[in-house]
């Protein structure tokens, strides 16, 4: 744990709660001497108290940790602004519609940013009836594939996972898809907007 991002975390977070320091010590059972040695970096909390500091001012342990605490306030989100994070580990996909500090395997899981596609990582989308049809002409071995599809609309997202040794294709209803999002396990996140 580094002490002083955790010190000047601790700090920001009581003063934002309008604590002082004697009041988080009662809080946590220590004093308010040991309260300013954590936020000044000359000590810092002992791992038993991580949990209810982190309680306390209603935050993750993560964002404790990291010291870059996570503030909404759109909560009701665009899902058209849907952030994608993959876990390096397991190859875990996790979505978020606002700021949020995800962790998968203990590995803080950092924001996939959308490339535009370039010439190996080019999708096909075609109309069907009621329905996108979504290839990626892309080699689907075990080391080198195609993850997931998604296509996404303000209200929701469509989603599909997709495994080595298939086909790199999905369909999805129209209604209301703006963008598609699709990832290779080994080039990252590309994006293409909806305009057939």
């Amino acid at each position: 744990m580094d002490k002083y991002i955790t010190g000047l975390t601790i700090k920001k977070l009581r003063e934002k709660n309008k604590l002082t320091q004697s009041e988080l010590g009662r809080k946590l059972l220590v004093s308010d001497k040991t309260v300013s040695k954590w936020e000044t970096g000359k000590g810092y909390p002992d791992i038993t108290l991580i949990e209810d500091i982190a309680n306390i001012f209603k935050v993750s342990i993560t964002e404790l940790f990291q010291g870059n605490i996570i503030e909404n306030d759109n909560i009701s989100a665009n899902v058209e602004k849907m952030k994608f994070y993959v876990c390096p580990i397991c190859g875990n996909v996790i979505t978020s519609i606002g700021e949020s500090c995800v962790s998968c395997h203990g590995i803080n899981l950092i924001l996939l940013e959308a490339e535009v596609a370039d010439e190996k990582h080019c999708i096909e989308v075609s109309k069907i009836e009621d329905e996108y049809y979504v290839r990626i002409n892309h080699e689907m071995t075990k080391k080198h594939y195609i993850s997931f599809i998604a296509a996404l609309s303000k209200e929701k997202l469509q989603f599909v996972k997709l495994y080595p040794e298939q086909i790199a294709e999905a369909r999805f209803k129209i209604n209301g898809v703006s963008k598609f999002y699709y990832y290779c396990n080994k080039d990252g996140l590309y994006s293409k907007k909806a305009r057939y």
